[in-house]
């Protein structure tokens, strides 16, 4: 049954971003170009923003706890970064579309080769990229189940909170924490707020995924690409057992440093569509760290503390796989210029070796994603951030036990 599901996901016209392109279409960030379906995704996509909207209402009423505030504003917050990315996927959407096409027609063109090397090397990036893919999937979506189930597991497994809720003593615990126009305390209202919340975590959970791992797959590619291009430029002038002709060499130089060029341009592409929302994140995700650490800290019930390190583990893992993934790209072209010096340039004459001086001046050029114009997207970055986390966290702790 799996099995079939995940095959269903695939397309043969893009056999690396097929899955991803399936989920950016099913959640609406690829919109459809004519009919009621486009008006309807548009249709969630506005309920989802006026959702955070309400959150961010909600924080008014909950300023005296600071319990309360935290989780209101941990989840606003993974909210707000939600709506900014499906936002500027949307406005931007005909890059994006661009970045997608380029990937799949330089992906396909490589899949041709006859080369075993490349063959392999293609292979393994692409079941990287099945694997990154689903198991970021199957967190998101783990953590958006137990965000919504846990509202009826206390209910049925606490026994003090089903007497205080029944004596009115203490209100019902709700999926996401947000204002209505109606009071929430009813059964009613209660079960309408719910029905509202759990649509946007679920809706918002796709928007995430269906993004994320799109953009992780593509720098996959980017690195995957870069390694191909530094085999190929080992190969420009031939083996030591089969000599190529001069018109042969050029040729082979003029492809790798055409592939470059449209490398660089499409990462430039990438880099200034998914700048804007990795700077949003770095700021969000040092507020939202720092304040699950701190409930996880001062916590008492069992639950809340596996559902805040839960929570933890899935704002860790996000924002690690992009700084990761960006710093292997950023070393796979930093690598590049070892290409050409691999190749056996050392037993042609000296007017092809100048050969060499073209493509190395071409690969000085490094592929940087950044978070808008402050740092790039590296583990040190990563590190950083942690570190930030940590420091506000030792704040908040101190201000407290004050």
């Amino acid at each position: 049954m799996l099995k079939y599901i995940l095959s269903r996901l695939e397309d043969p016209e893009f056999p690396l971003l097929g899955p991803n392109i399936n989920a950016l279409k099913f959640w609406g960030l690829i919109l459809p170009e004519l009919g009621w379906k486009k008006w309807i995704y548009i249709g969630f996509h506005i309920s989802v923003v006026v959702f955070t909207a309400t959150e961010y209402a909600e924080i008014w009423f909950l300023k005296d706890d600071i319990n309360l505030l935290l989780t209101n504003l941990k989840i606003t917050l993974l909210a707000t970064v939600s709506v900014g990315k499906v936002t500027s996927f949307l406005i931007w959407q005909n890059h994006w579309k661009s970045i997608i096409n380029y990937v799949s027609e330089a992906d396909n063109m490589q899949r041709k080769t006859l080369d075993i090397d490349q063959k392999e090397l293609i292979n393994n990036y692409t079941k990287y990229s099945r694997k990154i893919t689903y198991y970021y999937w199957i967190l998101m979506y783990t953590t958006v189940a137990i965000v919504i189930s846990q509202p009826m597991y206390k209910y049925f497994f606490s026994e003090n909170y089903r007497h205080n809720v029944k004596i009115g003593t203490q209100a019902y615990t709700e999926v996401v924490s947000s204002w209505v126009p109606f009071n929430k305390r009813t059964i009613f209202g209660y079960l309408l707020a719910s029905l509202y919340q759990s649509f946007a975590a679920i809706y918002g959970g796709g928007w995430i995924t269906s993004f994320d791992t799109n953009a992780i797959v593509i720098m996959v590619f980017f690195k995957g690409e870069l390694e191909s291009l530094r085999k190929d430029c080992s190969n420009v002038f031939g083996t030591e057992d089969v000599a190529i002709t001069d018109e042969e060499i050029r040729l082979r130089m003029k492809i790798c440093h055409k592939r470059h060029v449209e490398l660089l341009k499409y990462s430039r592409l990438f880099d200034s569509c998914l700048s804007p929302i990795m700077l949003l994140y770095v700021i969000v995700c040092s507020v939202m760290l720092c304040a699950t650490a701190y409930q996880i800290t001062f916590e008492t019930s069992a639950l809340q503390r596996f559902i805040t390190a839960e929570y933890l583990i899935f704002g860790v893992s996000q924002l690690f796989m992009y700084c990761w993934h960006s710093n292997e790209v950023l070393f796979a072209s930093k690598d590049l210029t070892l290409g050409p010096y691999e190749s056996i340039w050392w037993s042609r004459n000296v007017s092809e070796q100048k050969y060499i001086n073209i493509l190395t001046d071409q690969f000085n050029k490094a592929i940087v994603f950044s978070a808008g114009p402050f740092t790039a997207i590296t583990v040190a970055t990563f590190i950083s951030i942690l570190k930030g986390a940590y420091s506000y966290y030792t704040l908040l702790s101190q201000s407290q036990n004050n």
